[in-house]
């Protein structure tokens, strides 16, 4: 289960004291925004649907099931984003709980990517031969309910300081490796300083090339790109990637396009990738717009994934049909740098695998 992100942060230390001796009062740094939108999610179904208009009634049984099984968490900026009094607004269903959370279905496991067999230390993961992620964080700022890892065992895989000189030395003893992924949970709910850190120390292993993030805070809560964030980002040597996760046009406002900007600006590189999702991006003209829509803000498509199929969320899945039928109309429709390409991951395969 994806963990709350705790809601103190560390306050600054002062070691002056006036001439008397008498100690300053410490005053604790204001939050930054994005962490006090972070904390200020909303927790509960009722809260959600309230503030969309919508009746509670059709909705809350199912919605409190799904949610006692995976909670429920979206953070302001994403729900002004929904239109009011829609129930199938392709945000809101990509983040409302539903009863069928609660039906097994025949072949929807909880681990569908066999990421328990590819743990190499605490938190650090091989899939591939030249990249390895780094679980960084397990808290997110959204829970969406399709996603791979809703039954992860973080609590399990939690990086300790103690962790630290064990996954570098396992990186410096695989020069295979060039790139790594911080990961999560969202690995951008953590603060800058413990990033910072974890880049200074990739930074000294000598035949790593990149550094990629997966995260979907930029587009949550654009508010998370600010300069301390892009300050450790231009203070490492290596080569800095960034894939953000949207999977409808409609997640794209302006303050998400500042925030990709200024990213862009310090120089990385700004990739996407997209599950493909029934009910809310499974057409191909909401797949065309988002791709137009991607590259206006300056973001690459670069994966659209086949659905995983997790347990929980068979809802959602889309067969690999139709997935390939969406990509072949989009061929028709978009120049080949805007399609982007359809893949599944296979657990223990080398690469992940094109569809078509």
């Amino acid at each position: 289960m994806i963990q709350r992100t705790p809601a103190s942060i560390e306050a600054r230390e002062s070691s002056q004291r006036p001439a008397t001796g008498t100690a300053i009062l410490q005053i604790p740094e204001p939050r930054p925004d994005w962490q006090q939108l972070m904390s200020n999610a909303i927790t509960s179904p009722e809260e959600l649907l309230k503030r969309l208009g919508l009746p509670v009634e059709p909705w809350l049984k199912g919605a409190r099931a799904g949610h006692g099984l995976f909670p429920i968490r979206v953070p302001e900026p994403f729900v002004q984003r929904m239109q009011p009094g829609d129930p199938n607004d392709p945000l809101l269903r990509q983040v409302l709980p539903l009863i069928e959370e609660s039906h097994q279905e025949p072949g929807f496991v909880r681990d569908p990517l066999g990421e328990d067999d590819a743990i190499q230390t605490t938190g650090l993961i091989r899939k591939y031969r030249s990249r390895a992620l780094l679980m960084v964080t397990g808290h997110c700022a959204i829970n969406c309910r399709y996603c791979f890892r809703r039954h992860f065992p973080y609590g399990e895989h939690r990086l300790s300081p103690d962790d630290r000189h064990e996954v570098i030395t396992t990186l410096a003893a695989s020069p295979e490796i060039n790139e790594v992924i911080f990961s999560g949970g969202d690995p951008l709910a953590a603060n800058d300083r413990l990033l910072a850190q974890w880049a200074e120390l990739l930074d000294t292993v000598p035949h790593l090339r990149r550094l990629r993030i997966h995260s979907r805070l930029p587009v949550v809560i654009p508010q998370r790109v600010n300069d301390s964030l892009l300050d450790w980002l231009s203070k490492s040597r290596l080569q800095k990637v960034l894939v953000v996760h949207i999977n409808h046009p409609a997640e794209l406002d302006q303050a998400t396009r500042h925030a990709l900007s200024r990213l862009r600006e310090a120089g990385v590189t700004l990739l996407n990738q997209s599950v493909v999702l029934k009910g809310v991006n499974d057409s191909a003209a909401t797949l065309a717009q988002l791709s137009e829509t991607l590259f206006e803000a300056g973001v690459m498509p670069y994966y659209l994934h086949a659905f995983d199929p997790v347990e929980g969320a068979h809802h959602f899945a889309v067969s690999d049909d139709q997935a390939k039928a969406l990509v072949r109309e989009l061929m028709e429709q978009l120049p080949g740098f805007l399609v982007p390409k359809l893949v599944r991951e296979l657990p223990g395969a080398a690469s992940k695998t094109p569809l078509l």
